[in-house]
């Protein structure tokens, strides 16, 4: 099969990744967005790499990196909405300006020409917000398949009336969607292990951690990482502390943004992680925390929630809390007890290298896409 994976990073990471590396903006449309996939940001390549691997055409597209689409387009003398672009990079890193630049129209429309020059039988979004229904609808003699992956909340039905097919890993997710005539199908993401030849040897030399970000969608949360930060010695990464309120107890143990690798070194630094779900997972456990810190073979503490189980065993690969003392109780316990701590870990790291890899799920997609492929031809 030929795939598009078209996606959506932070703008902030995007920023960041290109102030540090000045020059990357003059170099190739290939080498520009390999320095970005080779950052592991999200799901970088990991869909991609393994889908050639197993004999596929796959290929990313990063449609809202600047740099990248605007060499792109000049590459193949595509004319865009120019104005919007030429926002400096900086601007990015602004909390209020980054999240709407992700669709600006020169941005649509690169992505479009891009698209439509490829001809993809699957054009595979995990950003169900970008590309409007209209341009979905314009993109249908090009493409065989429209399929959508999302974790998050739902956009109006009108942008997912145009996808063929919905995967999520909300399980809730699954019968909402085909109540409203949608095709949607369970899919969990998972952990690449790439990242563990990437990270190496680590020392654990930061007793507790959460690493994630604060925003809207963690609303339910900041109390209860206040509440952590006021009694354990647990110490925060990521993004929204910009948002925080000076006195809040978390700002004082903020250590900063991290993206990517930086995120992992992170978690693989920490002897415990806390998760925490943001508001739309109800309860459903799902996110990529789950992978990412037992992946790296963190002690992972997270909330409690109805499937759980089925992903990890409880108690003996990953520890669930169900309130804010429980969770602090954990933390404390097992920064207590690190033998303990360390089998749990390890029996984590087992399953997740085992049956939750990238691997693995893309062995479980190709089935499903070709299936949807097959019914699409009919």
């Amino acid at each position: 099969m030929r795939i598009t994976l078209l996606d959506t990073y932070y703008p902030r990471f995007l920023a960041a990744h290109y102030a540090a590396h000045p020059e990357l903006a003059d170099q190739p449309f290939s080498d520009q967005r390999q320095s970005v996939l080779d950052q592991v940001f999200g799901t970088s390549d990991f869909y991609s790499r393994h889908l050639q691997a197993m004999g596929h055409d796959a290929q990313d597209l990063v449609v809202n990196c600047l740099s990248l689409q605007k060499t792109w387009a000049k590459a193949h003398d595509i004319r865009y909405s120019a104005l919007a672009l030429k926002l400096p990079q900086r601007l990015l890193r602004l909390p209020l300006i980054g999240p709407w630049l992700s669709a600006l129209p020169g941005l649509v429309e690169i992505a479009m020409a891009q698209i439509k020059a490829i001809r993809p039988e699957i054009l595979y979004c995990q950003d169900l917000w970008f590309l409007p229904p209209q341009q979905l609808a314009e993109l249908r003699p090009f493409v065989k398949l429209i399929v959508g992956q999302i974790a998050s909340p739902l956009p109006p039905k009108a942008y997912l009336d145009g996808y063929d097919l919905i995967l999520t890993s909300f399980p809730h997710l699954v019968p909402r969607l085909r109540a409203m005539r949608i095709a949607s199908e369970y899919f969990r993401i998972g952990f690449d292990t790439r990242v563990l030849e990437l990270l190496g040897e680590t020392e654990q030399d930061i007793p507790a951690s959460f690493v994630g970000g604060i925003s809207r969608h963690h609303g339910k949360a900041l109390p209860m990482l206040e509440y952590l930060a006021q009694n354990t010695p647990i110490e925060f990464f990521g993004y929204g502390a910009d948002s925080l309120a000076r006195s809040s107890p978390v700002a004082a143990r903020h250590r900063g943004e991290v993206w990517g690798m930086g995120m992992y070194r992170a978690l693989a630094r920490s002897r415990v992680t806390l998760n925490r779900h943001i508001n739309v997972a109800e309860n459903n456990a799902n996110n990529m925390r789950l992978y990412e810190a037992t992946g790296v073979g963190t002690l992972l503490i997270t909330d409690r929630k109805d499937n759980l189980g089925e992903l990890f065993e409880v108690g003996k690969e990953v520890v669930a809390y169900s309130t804010p003392a429980e969770a602090a109780e954990l933390i404390r316990y097992y920064i207590d007890h690190p033998d303990e701590a360390r089998e749990i870990a390890r029996a984590g790291q087992a399953r997740t290298l085992r049956e939750h890899t990238y691997q693995r799920r893309m062995e479980e997609l190709v089935p499903v896409l070709e299936q949807y492929l097959a019914k699409g031809r009919q």
